[in-house]
């Protein structure tokens, strides 16, 4: 079985998020995204203090994945170095996990 995770990432405006997430899950790197939001971030940023609200991303993929998904989010981001970050699933039920290995697989759908 393959290895799942739970990749992050967030962005200021919603579309920007909706953007993303149709950007990834349609090129088949996740089988699905969330996306949260607004929520509130407290942050330090080059060197400042700050607030803001965010729209947070959680997609559901195949750890092997992962490096595709980060290139893919950095490109299109509208941030000049956001947070892409991940998680290990680790556990889930079969049916659950098997439906993000089956749809996240690489091969003839890619």
């Amino acid at each position: 079985m393959a290895d799942f995770l739970q990749v992050s990432t967030a962005t200021e405006k919603r579309e920007a998020a909706v953007k993303l997430a149709q950007l990834v899950v349609s090129a088949r790197l996740a089988a699905g995204a969330q996306i949260v939001g607004p929520v509130v971030s407290v942050f330090w940023h080059q060197g400042e203090f700050g607030t803001g609200e965010e729209w947070q991303l959680l997609f559901k993929a195949r750890a092997d994945r992962y490096p595709e998904i980060e290139a893919l989010l950095l490109r299109h981001h509208p941030w000049k170095n956001p947070e892409v970050s991940a998680v290990p699933i680790v556990a889930g039920s079969d049916a659950y996990l098997d439906w993000v290995g089956t749809t996240t697989a690489p091969g003839p759908m890619d």
